[in-house]
């Protein structure tokens, strides 16, 4: 998909919180929004170069969102809003192979207690649910998630056995928000219980999917399915 909105680079300088940086654009600091919770502390390093999209909404505080940066030469884009976006135009496109067969596709639809990204269905009366994760931890090649623990994650794939148990096709997806990785782990380190849960669904059928993306400053689209190591 491509960013329909201006970006350029920048040079990051410090993140305060978790919503706002700071950036030098041609020596002038200012504050920019960052659209992603996670620490991404590998990412957004002083000095290093980042890309803003330029916003136009005037109500805003910030101009720019930061979403993306560069690590060891490697472009990976942050923005937290990006992956459901691109794993629609891939459905769509029928791009994840596995869930080609279901062309009714809806976003943000309850079952239970908890929010999906998707339900698909499809005209034999079939539903699946579906959850993405965008990953942008990355070391040694291998791509992880989360960098942050996240109780909603964990809460997210609890549900979704719930799902297939009771006889509804369920999965996750893991979009990897780079490429060039060797394949996909839960980060047991920063976040056992979702790396257990993960495990848990794993056992109990629930799907599994990661895919790497191709990304540049201004596009990012699913590429192809990455190896898992639970």
């Amino acid at each position: 998909m491509l960013i329909n909105k201006k970006v350029i680079k920048a040079e990051f300088v410090k993140r305060p919180n978790r919503f706002q940086g700071y950036v030098k654009i041609n020596g002038e600091e200012l504050m920019v929004h960052v659209p992603n919770t996670g620490r991404c502390r590998e990412i957004l390093i002083p000095g290093s170069v980042v890309i803003l999209r330029e916003e136009d909404n005037p109500l805003r505080k910030t101009k720019y969102d930061l979403i993306g940066g560069y690590k060891n030469g490697r472009l990976i884009n942050i923005d937290s809003q990006i992956p459901n976006k691109v794993v629609e135009e891939a459905l769509k496109k029928g791009l994840v192979k596995p869930l080609s067969n279901y062309n009714i596709i809806q976003r943000e639809k309850t079952y239970g207690n908890s929010r999906f990204d998707f339900k698909l269905s499809n005209d034999k009366g079939e539903e699946y649910y579906l959850e993405v994760k965008g990953v942008t931890l990355e070391e040694n090649g291998v791509a992880m998630f989360p960098d942050a623990p996240t109780e909603r994650g964990k809460k997210h794939i609890l549900e979704l056995i719930h799902i297939k148990k009771s006889g509804i096709g369920a999965g996750i997806l893991f979009l990897i928000q780079m490429d060039g990785v060797s394949c996909f782990t839960p980060h047991g380190e920063r976040d056992k219980p979702f790396s257990d849960a993960l495990i848990e669904a794993y056992e109990n059928k629930v799907d599994i999917f990661a895919y790497d993306c191709i990304v540049s400053e201004d596009s990012i689209t699913l590429n192809k399915e990455v190896c898992i190591k639970l």
